[in-house]
């Protein structure tokens, strides 16, 4: 039997969460409600949901801090819902972490399809996530289940090829972005430091590589 996905709605109208909890359920959720931001935040730090539907207007604290408490202790896509349509408001959304944002009064049918679309991409994030060479976490970079002994510059120049995994980053980009590294050669120095560290120095196929006269490229493919 196939779990039906565990929708939190943190809505303070009482009478539009039970129209919203009946429709979802309706379509195959499993779907609670909850009035406040103080329960929302309880809620996803002790039970386990696939998605979090957030009114931005609650009676304790507004859905900002909602947002902004769970950023960096779940892994958990959530859909604003709001009043509010100014562009300041979906951009302080997504700047604390909102994955997409509906503007009130919220049509229930366009609202499923975008619950089952971010679905869909936190299912794929989740096993890339669990399954990617390098990944950033808490402001450490793990590679291969190990946590890598990087100075802060090392550290921000294999943050940006992470960022871009796969692709070239020209060498004037990482120059740009890293103040403290003046020249070409002290960022070959960094290059070459951490190639020693993930053992990526020897005779063998690299995973990060030099594009001569352009920049570097690190490969991050998904581990089989």
């Amino acid at each position: 039997m196939i779990n039906s996905p565990k929708l939190l709605l943190v809505e303070d109208d009482e009478f539009a969460a039970e129209i919203m909890v009946e429709f979802l359920n309706d379509r195959g959720f499993e779907t609670t409600a909850v009035f406040t931001a103080t329960d929302a935040v309880s809620r996803v730090k002790n039970e386990q949901y696939s998605l979090l539907i957030l009114d931005i207007n609650l009676p304790d604290f507004d859905g900002y801090e909602v947002l902004k408490s769970l950023k960096h202790s779940v892994y958990l896509p959530i859909i604003v819902t709001s009043a509010y349509s100014d562009t300041q408001s979906k951009l302080i959304s997504f700047k604390y972490g909102a994955a997409d944002y509906m503007v009130k009064p919220i049509d229930l049918e366009e609202l499923e399809a975008r619950i089952w679309l971010q679905l869909s991409k936190s299912s794929e994030i989740k096993t890339t996530h669990q399954q990617m060479l390098f990944r950033v976490d808490d402001h450490q970079i793990i590679y291969r289940n190990l946590t890598l002994d990087l100075t802060r510059t090392e550290f921000n120049i294999l943050s940006l090829l992470i960022q871009h995994s796969n692709h070239v980053v020209k060498r004037e980009t990482l120059l740009s972005a890293l103040s403290n590294i003046s020249t070409g050669r002290s960022l070959d120095n960094h290059i070459k430091n951490i190639r020693k560290k993930i053992d990526d120095d020897g005779n063998k196929a690299r995973i990060l590589t030099t594009e001569y006269a352009v920049g570097y490229r690190l490969y991050n493919p998904l581990v089989n």
